[in-house]
């Protein structure tokens, strides 16, 4: 599709998410268009039913299809298997970084924390599917840094049952911080801490 589109697009399905994922979906990307959702096994949505913006705000929500034979089952843990906790909290992340990247933002997104996470329950091998209700806070392209800024609130329901709250989840889109030369040494090989 074309990056016009792309940006007025109100839902995504799982072949577009998986093209999205290989930097395939849009045929005519602007310069500093990083942006990428993590490939399977590690994206953790199958669909995103509707994606909407008013002004600063906004709302995303998205389900996952649970699989008997995900990987996580398989060593998460042997004899108890359960969906890690962290992997709901990962897919918010995930679909904030997708909603900056659809408000317009350019360059490649990063998980910035949250400030509260309650599970209230867990995601068994014979659930069905968990959706992703995402309340998008605030919004702000930082112009002159060349960022952008999310911050949501969100639930995760699995089968229809609240299981999971996440408070003040923070994303962000930078430029310049992608490592396309992997696995060779280059400008961006190392972590630490974040410049600037």
């Amino acid at each position: 599709m074309k990056y016009s589109q792309f940006l007025e697009h109100d839902h995504f399905d799982t072949e577009q998410l998986l093209a999205f994922s290989y930097g395939r979906l849009i045929e005519d990307p602007p310069d500093d268009f990083d942006a990428r959702l993590p490939a399977p096994p590690f994206l953790m949505i199958d669909r995103i039913l509707s994606i909407e913006k008013k002004g600063n705000s906004g709302k995303v929500i998205a389900e996952q299809d649970i699989r008997l034979d995900a990987w996580y089952f398989q060593c998460h843990f042997q004899g108890d298997p359960v969906q890690p906790g962290c992997l709901c909290v990962d897919a918010i992340w995930q679909l904030m970084g997708f909603y900056c990247v659809w408000c317009g933002a350019l360059g490649a997104g990063r998980a910035l924390g949250c400030e509260e996470v309650i599970f209230n329950g867990q995601i068994r091998p014979h659930n069905k599917v968990a959706r992703f209700d995402i309340d998008i806070i605030r919004y702000r392209s930082l112009k002159q840094a060349g960022s952008s800024v999310v911050i949501a609130d969100a639930n995760v329901f699995i089968d229809g049952e609240n299981i999971t709250t996440v408070k003040k989840a923070r994303t962000g889109i930078f430029k310049g911080i992608t490592y396309k030369d992997y696995p060779n040494r280059s400008l961006n090989s190392l972590g630490g801490m974040s410049k600037g």
